[in-house]
């Protein structure tokens, strides 16, 4: 399992404390929705659990060992804005490989062309750039997913086919997912069961 135990935050012992207390976990191949209004901490959980911050206090473990800092990451997040988390000097091409070239299934599934990996990152809208973000996230390695508000941004056809190629994908390879999100709906259509954070 994908642990978070008794996951406190705060920036300094200057500031209030972001999160406290919290605890969390997530089983292989299990879909957990993440539930809270704007400000709780939800993107504090996700950026612990993925290794992106280091709490406070309490511990994230993943099949019972600390995360790795070196190499590839069993447990992935994919941010609301993918363009935050990419290489602007990079070509799409780039960005994938660093998530070590996914399955060629997954590009087809998520409707990447192939021409776009010679563009850059700016040459590329925000849902195409997205669907990047997410074959990046999902390579070979990746045993967890975290999707922070990952469709929030995008228009509806955009949002059902990733959702629809992310499903698929984690269900047959038996990823554990957090879905962070403000939408009692969506998480009630795509989760197994839902955590409330307030």
């Amino acid at each position: 399992m994908l642990k978070g135990e008794q996951l406190s935050f705060r920036y300094s012992p200057h500031h209030s404390w972001v999160l406290q207390d919290f605890n969390i976990q997530i089983a292989p191949s299990e879909i957990v929705g993440l539930l809270g209004p704007s400000g709780f901490g939800k993107t504090t959980v996700g950026k612990l659990l993925a290794g992106y911050l280091a709490p406070t206090s309490g511990s994230v473990t993943v099949e019972g060992q600390p995360l790795p800092t070196r190499g590839s990451c069993p447990v992935q997040l994919v941010f609301q804005h993918p363009e935050l988390a990419m290489n602007p000097r990079w070509r799409i091409r780039q960005v994938l490989a660093e998530g070590q070239s996914p399955a060629p299934e997954l590009l087809q599934a998520l409707s990447i062309d192939s021409s776009w990996l010679s563009r850059w990152t700016h040459e590329l809208s925000g849902g195409e750039l997205q669907r990047i973000a997410v074959a990046r996230s999902l390579n070979a390695h990746t045993r967890y997913l975290i999707a922070d508000e990952m469709t929030a941004m995008l228009d509806a056809n955009t949002q059902a086919l990733i959702w629809q190629a992310v499903l698929d994908y984690v269900r047959q390879h038996e990823i554990g997912m957090l879905v962070i999100s403000h939408e009692a709906p969506l998480l009630k259509r795509v989760c197994d069961r839902i955590i409330h954070i307030e």
